[in-house]
């Protein structure tokens, strides 16, 4: 969702292969107040290659950030126009097949439940790839973004507006009958902010889905500082699912369902995390393999690196599957997604005129 840099964009293999250290501090530190649960506690986890913060755990609620957060500027270095991929794919065409053909059950649970006409938004739409199929099955669909080179390849039919913050659209109040924010809030500077708008402009019957990486997760836990779906410097905050609770929560929602399964994202999780604690092989080197050509047309890695890759993955392949349905079955998936709802607010309705002087002859004709 952010803007790509205009000043000397990293090469594409930069965005992932940056190193991440787990930093073992045996005694907890003072920091500013968590931004969901505002306790100071809390405990240095991990520094990254070329930035000066650490990633840091809230000792309450588990949510990881960096203290302090990355400026406006920094952000928008860590996107540059390679990051999103060509108008019409950002992987390898094999790969984009199998991306598209796994997101039509995505598109399947986004539209349930939702009358013909219905209006969504996808907020951090990118280049539409959840817009043109929800068009296609008869709805009004929106997206947010922050930059035209993102949102380039998007559905014509989509109404996409490009503006920095959600509440800088200035969509009118109870707009929508469904928001999604795919894989998008732990980008974001301000979460918080972001959910108190999008309170703001769904509909009360309306619809919140939220998708994160679960940071208390088994997968998580396991791979520490390996974890593929870190993704940092990017990910500004790390979500235990009970944090995101807590604050949509706090914003006025209520959690209907969560999910622990994804086909697109969990097993591709274990894979690329058990790569990365091999020691000689580049960090997210599959992942980055399965993008297409940087730049100058070359494909990324060794050739011995990246049949060795192939090798590995398919070799775990079976493995992270298993993973996978063991980490759904305990509801404990590396990745989840929320349907939440705004909180019913509730207003005590006035009396009709005709109680007031029927309660008041009652009063008067008590026994004293």
């Amino acid at each position: 969702m952010p803007p790509p840099s205009h000043s000397s964009p990293p090469a594409e293999a930069d965005l992932y292969e940056r190193a991440v250290k787990g930093l073992e501090v045996p005694t907890q530190i003072e920091a500013p107040p968590c931004p969901i649960c505002r306790e100071t506690r809390a405990r240095p986890r991990f520094a990254v290659e070329g930035v000066a913060a650490p990633v840091i755990v809230c000792r309450r609620c588990g949510l990881g950030r960096f203290e302090p957060m990355l400026g406006a500027e920094e952000i928008r270095s860590l996107y540059p126009s390679d990051y999103y991929g060509g108008p019409d794919a950002k992987f390898q065409p094999f790969v984009e097949w199998m991306v598209r053909a796994v997101g039509a059950r995505h598109i399947a649970f986004l539209s349930r439940g939702l009358a013909r006409g219905a209006r969504v938004l996808d907020v951090g739409c990118g280049r539409g790839v959840i817009l043109g199929p929800l068009a296609d099955r008869g709805f009004e669909v929106h997206g947010i973004e922050l930059s035209p080179e993102a949102a380039r390849g998007a559905d014509p039919r989509a109404e996409v507006r490009i503006v920095p913050e959600l509440a800088e659209a200035s969509y009118p109040e109870a707009y929508f009958d469904e928001v999604v924010i795919w894989h998008v809030l732990e980008h974001l500077p301000d979460p918080r902010g972001t959910l108190e708008e999008v309170q703001r402009i769904l509909k009360p019957h309306g619809r919140l889905i939220v998708a994160v990486p679960n940071f208390a997760s088994a997968q998580a836990r396991w791979s520490g500082p390996a974890w593929f779906h870190l993704d940092l410097p990017r990910h500004l905050f790390q979500f235990p699912l009970g944090a995101l609770y807590r604050l949509l929560g706090d914003v006025g929602f209520d959690v209907s369902t969560d999910h622990h399964f994804s086909l697109r994202q969990n097993p591709f999780g274990w894979i690329q995390s058990v790569l990365n604690r091999i020691p000689g092989l580049p960090r997210n080197g599959l992942y980055t393999m399965l993008h297409r050509r940087g730049r100058n047309g070359a494909p990324p890695h060794t050739a011995g690196q990246r049949a060795l890759l192939w090798a590995l993955a398919a070799l775990l392949a079976p493995m992270a599957m298993v993973a996978t349905l063991l980490e759904t079955l305990v509801r404990n998936g590396a990745t989840v997604h929320v349907v939440a709802v705004p909180r019913p607010v509730w207003v005590p309705l006035p009396l009709p005129a005709s109680a007031e002087p029927v309660l008041a002859t009652t009063v008067a004709s008590s026994p004293a």
